[in-house]
């Protein structure tokens, strides 16, 4: 039982929910000026998790046969068959499960509003079948959980444009580290005609126009500094470090490993800190 539980727990990577925890608590401070309560920031948590296993599951579903075909793929559990299709299901259905049940908890408009992100989760995987720009597909995703958080602490969508500034930082910036995770398919998903940044214009031009992603990331987030926030050197001083992080995950782009997994998982609690300062009501 233990074993085929840490199948399913490699299955949907689940130590990579620390990439949308702290995006959804952002929105939930951003919103609230403050920390949520604990009741509602273990239910956030409780969201967060069940819809990232339903993402990665849906995912590896949906791509079990490129994945089997593509050697650096080929390993994981479903292509490799230590899982079977019927087990993956049941991960994904349960991590849905789980996140709907969450949204129910928080408020009525999180439950009726859950079936949005899950169509979302479904949908991108198939964009690589018909356009390069199939990276904005998992950037809209991801800027998902921003205006979760927001719903979840305000319950509406009142003087929303703070989240909305956060969410579309949230877009470029996960859209532009997917290209630079997808350098590592190029040649394979240009061989399978597949469809990426790095397969159509080639590795160097993809990194560019990540580039340019990240660049319009960062002046999100200074808009969102400039219209919602207090002045604060504390935010003023974590905006330089994203910054930063944002340049080293351009320069160290060789090490995938590095830039895409360690880097983003700081920047992410940067991002969360970021927030809490500058709306002064945590910091």
């Amino acid at each position: 039982m233990i074993a085929r539980l840490a199948a399913y727990s490699r299955f949907v990577k689940v130590e990579h929910t620390l990439f949308s925890l702290p995006l959804l608590f952002s929105g939930a401070v951003l919103a609230a000026g403050h920390l949520p309560s604990v009741k509602l920031s273990i239910l956030i948590i409780l969201a967060g998790f069940g819809a990232r296993t339903a993402a990665f599951a849906f995912n590896r579903v949906i791509d079990r046969h490129i994945d089997r075909a593509n050697p650096r793929t080929a390993d994981r559990e479903l292509p490799a068959g230590k899982m079977n299709l019927l087990e993956a299901w049941g991960v994904g259905l349960f991590g849905a499960g789980i996140y709907v049940a969450a949204a129910w908890a928080i408020a009525p408009i999180c439950f009726y509003l859950s079936p949005v992100p899950l169509i979302i989760f479904v949908g991108y995987p198939y964009l690589k079948r018909f356009t390069p720009w199939a990276h904005l597909g998992i950037g809209a995703a991801d800027a998902l959980a921003p205006l979760g958080g927001w719903v979840a602490a305000k319950q509406s969508f009142t003087h929303v444009g703070p989240a909305l500034w956060l969410g579309a930082f949230t877009f470029f910036w996960v859209s532009g580290f997917d290209v630079i995770y997808a350098t590592m398919d190029e040649s394979f998903d240009r061989s399978q005609g597949l469809q990426s940044l790095p397969a159509r214009y080639g590795k160097a031009r993809a990194l560019q126009i990540s580039g340019v992603f990240h660049v319009l990331a960062f002046a999100c987030l200074g808009m969102l500094y400039a219209q919602a926030f207090r002045i604060s050197s504390v935010a003023l001083l974590t905006l330089a470090a994203i910054g930063g992080l944002l340049y080293l995950e351009h320069h160290l782009s060789d090490d995938v490993e590095l830039a895409f997994f360690k880097i983003n998982a700081v920047l992410g609690f940067g991002i969360l800190g970021f927030v809490a300062a500058g709306v002064g009501g945590v910091l």
